[in-house]
């Protein structure tokens, strides 16, 4: 991380030559600007910049989506307020002579934080935390699949025939660790020299499956690190020749790539979920139970910010290591929600994220219905024992974005927690995607029908 001062050091040494000026939309890509960095350092440090309103309306494509009312071509489209957020103030360390600083989005009238950016909609639920008296202690385990192939081979290819970095499951394994440390230890190099402290990686259960996982912190902070980590790994990539995926479901026939979430609230220094109380084998204070409790009930309202594409929901597979049903347990994958730790460390894992999430958006879900349950004092069902997969009357998660998006749109509680005009904006982002995949001839429709039927 970088002071302001060092930072004008590093500049003034010809040590640091550009600073990215970046924010996220909705689908979790940075977006933003290169600066000179004596240009930044004179003028855009404590003034920031400008970017068009339209990329909070786009598709994945760049295109302008009609149909939003934040932004559109009767308003003409103009320009939002990007303010640096100096904690956030790094070396990019896997770019030569670069900085990285991540942004809040501002409306240039008011310059009150614009509602529908993803990283406000997770400061106001913060906000909430505090007002509550609770700091929220989180971290995101991010897994995903690196290839052989450079990103622009694997296009050409239209991402068939990939060759994984790796040819058999090595979930845990170390020698075909080994084979892709040259990649795997660079990035946690270049993390840790950039403000986001790893504490390991390994391989997955898919092959050329691997996780890498950084250290848990505040929840805005973890946020912050989750989005440094996806860009560096992508863009080390590209410089090595080799391609990563964060699809949630990268291959019908391998593991899905998961988010899990960790949270804990936190009051005067101290864990809050610790105490006396008996939930199954797990001891925990009453506000665990009710934040564990709307984290469940309302896990369908929110699936959206969890599982944001279509391909998302296929990633719910039995037996898969993907959840698929509501119901949490003590130390057990096959649920939705794992409780782990002790101590200082008592916390609760929700399993239900995919690699493709927003962080941003699926840790305001999460806190937002872990708030909300302590507010109704919603008890949590009972502990689970046994094979989730096998729980066939359990509740499951919804199965499409369809379904998910239904939930979202009539649910009380996402007006209540995030306001009208974020439901209707983030509602309208996700009929998009529904659309555009509607509209889709696939693979799958090719090989099935262009000779038999």
């Amino acid at each position: 991380m970088l002071s302001i001062d060092e930072l004008k050091e590093l500049v003034a040494h010809g040590d640091i030559e550009t600073v990215i000026v970046a924010f996220t939309d909705h689908y979790g890509r940075l977006m933003g600007k290169r600066f000179d960095a004596e240009f930044f350092v004179e003028n855009a440090l404590e003034a920031g910049t400008h970017a068009c309103d339209y990329l909070l309306t786009t598709d994945m494509e760049m295109e302008p989506v009609p149909g939003y009312s934040f932004a559109n071509w009767e308003l003409g489209y103009g320009d939002f307020h990007l303010v640096p957020e100096l904690a956030t103030l790094r070396i990019a360390d896997w770019l030569e002579g670069t900085a990285l600083v991540l942004c809040q989005v501002a409306s240039e009238k008011t310059h009150h934080l614009v509602a529908e950016a993803p990283r406000s909609i997770l400061v106001q639920q913060i906000r909430q935390a505090a007002e509550a008296g609770f700091a929220v202690m989180a971290a995101s385990e991010l897994e995903y699949y690196l290839f052989e192939n450079d990103y622009r081979s694997a296009a050409e290819a239209q991402f068939q025939n990939l060759t994984p970095a790796g040819y058999y499951l090595e979930d845990y394994h170390i020698m075909q660790g080994s084979r892709i440390e040259a990649y795997t230890g660079a990035a946690r190099r270049h993390l840790k020299n950039s403000g986001v402290p790893v504490e390991n990686s390994k391989g997955e259960w898919g092959l050329g499956q691997h996780e890498l996982n950084v250290r848990y912190a505040e929840m805005l902070e973890m946020a912050d690190r989750h989005v440094v980590y996806k860009q560096c790994l992508k863009e080390l990539a590209d410089q090595m020749g080799l391609s990563v995926t964060f699809m949630a479901k990268f291959h019908q026939d391998r593991a899905g790539s998961s988010c899990h979430l960790h949270i804990s609230l936190w009051q005067n220094g101290k864990n809050a979920f610790i105490g006396e109380n008996t939930f199954g084998p797990v001891q925990a204070s009453e506000l665990f139970g009710w934040f564990l409790g709307g984290w469940i009930h309302f896990a369908p309202d929110v699936m959206v910010f969890y599982a944001p594409t279509v391909n998302s929901y296929k990633r719910y597979v039995d037996a898969s290591w993907a959840p698929t049903r509501l119901a949490w347990s003590h130390d057990n994958r096959t649920a939705g929600f794992r409780v782990v730790g002790q101590g200082s460390g008592l916390r609760i894992e929700c399993r239900i994220p995919g690699a493709d999430c927003n962080p941003y958006l699926a840790f305001a879900a999460a806190l937002a219905s872990g708030l909300q349950g302590i507010q109704e004092k919603i008890e949590p069902p009972d502990c689970f024992t046994g094979d989730v997969y096998a729980a066939k009357d359990l509740p499951g998660v919804p199965a499409s974005l369809n379904e998910a998006l239904r939930h979202f749109k009539a649910s009380p509680f996402t007006r209540s927690a995030f306001g009208d005009a974020v439901v209707d904006h983030y509602a309208h982002f996700y009929q998009t995607e529904i659309d555009a995949y509607s509209k889709a001839v696939t693979d799958w429709e090719r090989k099935r029908y262009f000779e038999r039927i």
